[in-house]
């Protein structure tokens, strides 16, 4: 084998794990495609020591530290392929190399689709928000938007009501709300409205108005948004693994997956994608893959 583990992607959870498995004295390749999900967001929150870090500065400095480990690899390219072997893997990138490991951790992310609406790639992540955790107490007590339907624009409206009292669901089509719900909400003062939306208009993914298909505009601060994810590349069909119903990568405790030697953390594997989060699954699918070799050699 040419590395005992391979990481795939390079980011919080992928730096975390390969700085447990370097300093385990593991030989380890990271491969990173460079294109993490929020490399639009202006700054990472609720994250100790970084709260208002750039996150593209905090990646740096954690690639440099990672990097002092002498068993620790880096390639910047995409992997593309993953096939088991008798004894580990063989892992493809785009540029026709191939690695082989006795361990995989994936950390590839996952993917987002938002609604088409013309402005809102602009405005996501900056403007355009999904966890209040993450960027909530920035728009506090600001005229805030939320895009989306039903049972989950209800649990979001309650959750974000302890941060604005001033919301507006956006159901950009026939509320799918129930009669009870609707209720609740407008107890609370929420407005739901079903005009369709034409447009957000903003200022460098600022979002200033809402622009409806019946030419009405109403100004927000910001939107929060539901897209839909899926995982970056369908390594649960090459490795065959299962995911969830929500289409994440399913794992245990010990971040795990259900095929043998394959572990998964960060985005791929939760949809709760706080940076401390994701970082803690990272050091602990590193520590559960290195017991997991231990037991092997000893």
């Amino acid at each position: 084998m040419d590395f005992d583990v391979i990481i795939i992607g390079g980011s919080y959870a992928g730096l975390s794990a390969a700085l447990t498995l370097g300093r385990s004295t593991r030989n380890v390749l990271v491969i990173d495609a460079g294109k993490p999900c929020n490399r639009q967001t202006p700054h990472s929150h609720n994250f100790l020591t970084h709260d208002g870090d750039r996150p593209a500065e905090i990646s740096v400095a954690a690639k440099a530290e990672v990097l002092k480990y002498p068993t620790v690899k880096f390639i910047s390219a995409k992997a593309n392929s993953a096939k088991q072997l008798e004894d580990g893997f063989l892992v493809g990138v785009e540029d026709g190399q191939y690695f082989t490991s006795r361990k995989i951790l994936l950390v590839t992310g996952l993917k987002d689709t938002l609604p088409d609406i013309k402005g809102l790639a602009a405005c996501w992540a900056i403007s355009a928000i999904h966890c209040p955790y993450c960027h909530g107490y920035e728009v506090k007590n600001e005229k805030i938007a939320l895009l989306m339907n039903g049972e989950h624009a209800f649990d979001m409206a309650k959750t974000l009501h302890l941060w604005n009292k001033d919301l507006t669901i956006l159901t950009n089509g026939k509320s799918q709300l129930t009669a009870e719900q609707a209720e609740k909400l407008k107890a609370k003062s929420i407005t739901v409205l079903e005009e369709e939306i034409f447009e957000l208009e903003h200022q460098n993914g600022h979002l200033e108005d809402v622009v409806f298909k019946n030419g009405e505009k109403i100004a927000f601060k910001a939107i929060y948004v539901k897209p839909e994810i899926e995982q970056h590349v369908n390594f649960n069909e090459q490795l065959e693994f299962e995911l969830t119903e929500l289409k994440t990568i399913k794992v245990n405790e010990q971040q795990q997956t259900t095929a043998k030697g394959v572990y998964a953390a960060g985005d791929c594997a939760t949809l709760f994608r706080s940076l401390s989060i994701i970082t803690a699954a990272g050091t602990m699918a590193a520590v559960m893959i290195n017991k997991e070799l231990i037991s092997e050699d000893f």
